[in-house]
């Protein structure tokens, strides 16, 4: 999970630096290029403070905080952001550019809340595929109490993460 959470911060950091830089150079304005630039930054530091969090859950958790908008830093630097971008688009595309960066929230959001399912299964299908190297079964409640008898932690570890045993029949 925390590979799959570090490659979408850092797709989101390099959208975000993208948009920064596709922004048009207007010498006289350097003002509001310093602006734009320190609103990405702001924005992707809070990313990846995020994704520096103690563990999985914590950074999946700082990650939902921003995409929820319970973050006001991070609420703080989109709005400058989007702000700063709305300046270089036509007042009649504006409204476009709103219901994109919304569209693109959602969609960060949906695929977030979808992590925790996937993850989930991937690994369970590793576990499966480390007891079927040992020689058991995943399945095989039997295997699984005599993994418990001779403490065998590493093998009681993996039939629970292969999520096949019945919790009453254990």
């Amino acid at each position: 999970m925390r590979r799959r959470l570090a490659v979408s911060l850092a797709a989101a950091a390099l959208a975000a630096a993208a948009l920064a830089a596709a922004a048009p150079a207007r010498s006289t304005e350097e003002a509001d290029e310093t602006r734009l630039f320190g609103a990405v930054l702001a924005l992707v530091a809070q990313f990846v403070r995020a994704a520096a969090a103690p563990g999985p859950e914590a950074a999946r958790r700082h990650v939902d905080e921003i995409l929820a908008g319970r973050n006001s830093e991070a609420n703080r630097a989109a709005g400058e952001l989007f702000a700063e971008l709305a300046k270089e688009v036509q007042p009649e595309h504006r409204g476009t550019l709103a219901a994109i960066a919304k569209d693109l929230l959602a969609i960060a959001r949906r695929e977030q809340a979808r992590a925790p399912a996937d993850v989930a299964r991937e690994r369970a299908i590793a576990a499966r595929k480390e007891l079927h190297a040992m020689g058991l079964r995943y399945w095989d409640e039997q295997q699984y109490r005599e993994a418990l008898a001779r403490g065998d932690r590493i093998a009681v570890e993996l039939f629970e993460a292969a999520g096949a045993l019945r919790p009453g029949g254990r």
